[in-house]
């Protein structure tokens, strides 16, 4: 079961949400996105890079793996590990190399679970079966950095 669950009723809350969450975030912080297509992920990414002024600035990595992204003096790296086979391919690239550089956003982080670090945070979306625009989204902490901080944030 989940620690914290939130229900976003549309793709502004869950930009609110994301918002909110890069406002607390620290310089190597670590989010990990899992969830069906469509089911809200890159629309989360948006919504943190918007807190940093990058909202113009996003695009899919999908086929780059990782993209990246800085604001004064400090770098978001946005993973998107789909097509990974598995985390030895995550440790090919030098993926964990990332975690100490800058915050990192890993959109179907699930595939590469024994190459996260010990503090993450983790959301699952889900669909709402009876309204296409609803998300569920299920939030559980890895370590103790994130275990206080929703005490401070909408979600």
């Amino acid at each position: 079961m989940s620690k914290y669950k939130s229900i976003s009723h549309n793709e502004t809350e869950t930009m609110i949400l994301a918002k909110n969450l890069a406002r607390i975030s620290n310089k190597t912080d670590t989010i990990v996105l899992t969830g069906d297509l469509g089911s809200g992920k890159t629309k989360f990414v948006e919504g943190f890079l918007t807190y940093f002024g990058l909202e113009n600035e996003i695009s899919s990595p999908t086929f780059t793996i990782v993209n990246e992204y800085s604001k004064n003096d400090i770098s978001i790296y946005h993973f998107d590990v789909y097509r990974l086979e598995d985390s030895s391919e995550f440790y090919e690239i030098g993926g964990e190399e990332y975690f100490e550089k800058g915050i990192c956003l890993i959109e179907w982080g699930e595939l590469i679970k024994d190459a996260l670090p010990k503090e993450y945070l983790h959301i699952s979306f889900e669909k709402d079966e009876n309204d296409e625009n609803i998300r569920i989204l299920n939030i559980d902490t890895f370590g103790s950095r994130w275990e206080d901080c929703f005490e401070n944030i909408k979600y």
